[in-house]
């Protein structure tokens, strides 16, 4: 082979390769100009049941963007262990890197979700642990250590979260336990809590930041895209609608609105307020996971339930006990989450029976004092029935009149039955329970909507029985 052969062939072979740089440069320009990405999730304040679906969205977003990174930036003293286990879990299935940054602490259900990420960053006078489970009363009550049972299910909890990403699992048991006992590190009778220098001591934490530049740095994505994740308004609605407090009033104002209904004919304001307060209720803690057809079944066999015992069923029976174990039922299993223990039920179910007794004492209340204010004919709507004056004058004269005295045929719970002059007419007290046999006389006529008042069965009635 001559010498001006192996010059045509090294010729061919270098613009072949300059040929190939010239395709690829665009592509490997694009891929130099498209930074990683880092989403930043903010855990803070209370762990509510509103965080958990919050937390799952911005977790397969970050997902479906290839993310580099998914890190949370915690600062909580803790709350629901129900809500924690459920975010627990979504980051120990996770398909992309998690980052606990706790920024100053990670308490109780706190630590929980910082030990399920594959490292812990803490900041400089950071803490982690103080776990123990504990059954909160009702508002006022001081709280107490929960039973040995759920103790010993969130120190499960605990240590398989701990061995899932190979931290010591003692130690993790020893901040939910105060019997777990770890030479040198706690003795009996003690939680465990670590400060920053100690849990990077014991590999509980990986690495030591003060900031979100110093946690991006350390995970060599300094360049690194970053997303701030933030709630929507419905999530912040959800939220709101979830807290302890707001899911109570919004219980008593439901069952409140629905009693006054159905102790006062037609619908009016309180059934609408009522009805708006239970959407609310039910509608928030259905989009976190906590109530569902089941609940909501109970409820409505509940209100149902109760409806036959004030206009069917005379007196106190099965239908009202039925009823109210029913709202009990449906109520206080909306309000718990995965893993409740048996305080959390009874605690629950205490939450509901103040709402229902709340509601009924303000009814009654309401019932008996609202007529007599000037505005209180305005919180319920009246019928679309025809007035007296829309009537001939002939069906007019043959209806009783306002003062006119009957007896009652059947007991008014507050509708019911009353004999006027021989006649025999519907009619509705002004909210009291009035039994049968007793004299009444009418105080208030609109169209064929007529309420009486209990007399004193000495005084002579004009109606007869």
């Amino acid at each position: 082979m001559n010498l001006s052969v192996l010059t045509k062939i090294s010729f061919l072979l270098l613009f072949g390769m300059c040929w190939v740089l010239f395709i690829s440069a665009p592509s490997m320009s694009m891929a130099q100009q498209s930074p990683s990405i880092v989403y930043v999730v903010p855990v803070k304040g209370v762990i509510d049941m509103g965080l958990a679906p919050f937390l799952e969205r911005v977790l397969q977003e970050a997902t479906d963007a290839k993310s580099k990174a998914l890190i949370l930036d915690i600062n909580t003293f803790g709350g629901r262990v129900d809500a924690a286990v459920i975010i627990r879990d979504a980051l120990l299935t996770s398909k992309i890197p998690t980052v606990g940054f706790i920024n100053k602490r990670a308490i109780s259900a706190g630590a929980l979700i910082s030990l399920a990420t594959e490292r812990i960053i803490m900041a400089e006078g950071a803490t982690i642990g103080a776990a123990t489970p504990v059954q909160m009363g009702l508002p006022g009550t001081s709280t107490n250590t929960a039973s040995e049972k759920t103790i010993s299910y969130i120190r499960k909890e605990f240590r398989a979260t701990a061995e899932s990403r190979k931290r010591p699992p003692l130690l993790a048991e020893a901040m939910v336990d105060a019997d777990v006992v770890i030479p040198d590190v706690i003795a009996r009778g003690k939680l465990l809590t670590l400060t920053t220098n100690e849990a990077l001591n014991l590999t509980i934490a990986d690495l030591q930041a003060n900031s979100l530049e110093s946690v991006l740095q350390s995970l060599n994505l300094s360049d690194a895209e970053v997303r701030h994740a933030s709630q929507t308004w419905a999530e912040s609605l959800v939220r709101f609608l979830t807290h302890p407090l707001v899911s109570s009033l919004l219980m008593t104002m439901g069952m409140l609105g629905l009693f006054i209904e159905m102790r006062a004919p037609g619908f009016g304001i309180p059934g609408v307020l009522g009805l708006m307060s239970l959407i609310l209720f039910f509608g928030g803690h259905g989009l976190v996971h906590l109530a569902g057809w089941e609940e909501l079944l109970f409820v409505g066999l509940g209100l149902i339930c109760i409806g036959l015992e004030i206009f069917v069923v005379p007196g106190f029976g099965v239908a009202g006990i039925l009823g109210i174990v029913s709202l009990l039922a449906g109520f206080a299993f909306s309000l718990i989450g995965v893993g409740a223990s048996w305080e959390a039920i009874v605690t629950s179910i205490g939450q509901v029976a103040l709402s229902i007794i709340l509601a009924i004492v303000l009814g009654l209340l309401l019932l008996r004092f609202l007529p007599h204010l000037p505005f209180g004919n305005t919180l319920i709507l009246k019928t679309a029935l025809l007035s007296k004056e829309e009537y001939d004058g002939n069906e007019e004269d043959s209806q009783p009149r306002v003062g006119t005295k009957g007896i009652v045929a059947s007991a008014l719970r507050p509708a019911g039955i009353a004999h006027f002059e021989g006649e025999r007419l519907d009619v509705v007290s002004e909210g009291e329970f009035i039994e049968a046999g007793q004299s009444v006389m009418i105080v208030h006529q609109d169209g064929n909507r007529i309420v009486v008042r209990q007399i004193a069965r000495g005084e002579k009635v004009r109606g007869k029985s």
